[in-house]
């Protein structure tokens, strides 16, 4: 089996290790940047262990792309000390398929994922089988400005549809806070769009070059261009649409003109912070509510983004026994909750957002679960960075998307695949 990720082979290989002396087994995890809290739960899981292992944390870089690419030469190159990774969601299968991942035991999934919501469950899987455990989650809803959805007449006690805003925002002369940078909140827009019309843009065998059909190029891909075609030439994302990613979303949508916003649910509390340093006035704070993501179809439920952190272990680990015990330690329902409230990451688990610290701290929790409960993946296949590459380029910048653009899409991302192209 073929991975992109083989021909990133690192020379550089760690040896695994445990007590000599019949001490803890020493696990690492490679977990991704936060404000601390999963170094948190490593000590709190090794302290719970009973003296069975102790977890050491090694910090990935940043960016999800540079993750994604440590990772992949670890693993390919057989270090050892891969005993549990924390791994962006889209890259998985690009992981999983070559066989760099243990499988999980069937009790552990069992116990793990018996309260998991749908989206962080699909995200978790490669062709319908775990290879990791969900850990947080996250998605988009629609945060909006309650006096400008009154002043344009719509009813936010029912689903509105992409169209309702984009004329809401017209009408009012206000802007639409979404995500029209180069990068990858391009791929989460183009694909929650195209999977809340009823496509989805990887089809077919979709762990084979040769294989993959792309589903771009369709009525979903046609409707999908025109919500962000529409969007990009009437100006509604605002004069810095071309440069404006989530945090500069945010930002536009609690000014003046702000109206209806696609986020992440981190700018809510940033919000806060900025209305208690007096940057921004409370009634602003007052004035925000939020509800599900738009739909496409007035009649068809939405597909929100769904993203977050699986954990998984590495096939060469050598103590891969401890490695899921841990694990099954940091995703508890409770360990969930707690990080969700230290680091602002929403849980996979349902039974977490029964929490009233969790309710406090996000009073948008209710919404974070029903979203998370419909939430589709992006594209699963070992190619997803050939695909998610080539709709960065071809979608941008969105005042140029037009009705070619599903089509011209999916005929240079086939033409890279086949190789007779460049990203």
């Amino acid at each position: 089996m073929r991975s992109v990720a083989v021909a990133a082979i690192g020379a550089f290989v760690l040896a695994g290790c445990a007590s000599d002396d019949g001490g803890p087994v020493e696990l690492t995890w490679y977990i991704n940047p936060d404000n601390g809290g999963q170094t948190a739960l490593a000590e709190q899981c090794s302290d719970a262990s009973n003296g069975a292992y102790n977890i050491s944390t090694s910090l990935l870089p940043r960016d999800a792309a540079s993750q994604r690419e440590q990772l992949a030469r670890r693993l390919a190159a057989g270090d050892k000390t891969m005993d549990i990774m924390s791994l962006d969601p889209p890259f998985v299968p690009e992981l999983a398929e070559p066989g760099f991942l243990a499988t999980p035991p069937a009790d552990v999934i069992e116990r793990t994922t018996k309260d998991t919501l749908e989206g962080p469950a699909l995200a978790a899987q490669w062709e319908g089988e775990y290879v990791t455990v969900p850990f947080f989650a996250n998605t988009q809803v629609l945060f909006y400005r309650k006096s400008v959805a009154e002043a344009a007449g719509l009813d936010m006690s029912q689903p509105v549809t992409w169209q309702q805003i984009m004329d809401a925002a017209e009408t009012q002369d206000k802007y639409l806070g979404v995500h029209g940078i180069q990068g990858e909140s391009m791929t989460v827009w183009v694909n929650g769009l195209i999977e809340s019309a009823g496509g989805s843009i990887v089809q077919g065998d979709a762990a084979s070059a040769e294989g993959i059909q792309l589903g771009l190029d369709s009525e979903a891909g046609d409707k999908a261009a025109a919500i962000i075609g529409n969007i990009g030439d009437k100006g509604l994302g605002g004069p810095g649409i071309s440069s404006q990613d989530e945090s500069a979303a945010g930002v536009q949508f609690r000014g003046d003109k702000g109206s209806f916003m696609v986020n992440w649910p981190f700018v809510y509390p940033a919000a806060v912070a900025a209305a208690e340093e007096g940057s921004i006035d409370q009634s602003v704070i007052d004035d925000i509510a939020w509800t599900t993501w738009p739909r496409v179809d007035a009649d068809t439920e939405t597909a929100p983004p769904v993203g977050g952190i699986n954990l998984g272990v590495g096939s060469d680990s050598q103590h891969q026994e401890e490695a899921w015990d841990a694990i099954e330690c940091i995703v508890s329902p409770e360990n969930q909750s707690s990080y969700m409230v230290s680091d602002g990451n929403p849980a996979s688990s349902s039974v977490a957002y029964d929490d009233p610290e969790v309710q406090e701290a996000f009073p948008m929790s209710e919404t974070i679960r029903e979203s998370l409960d419909i939430a589709v993946p992006r594209p699963q296949t070992p190619y997803y960075n050939e695909v998610s590459t080539g709709i960065q380029q071809t979608w941008t910048p969105i005042y140029d998307v037009n009705e070619n653009t599903p089509k011209e899409s999916a005929e240079f991302i086939t033409s890279v695949l086949n190789g007779e192209a460049m990203l």
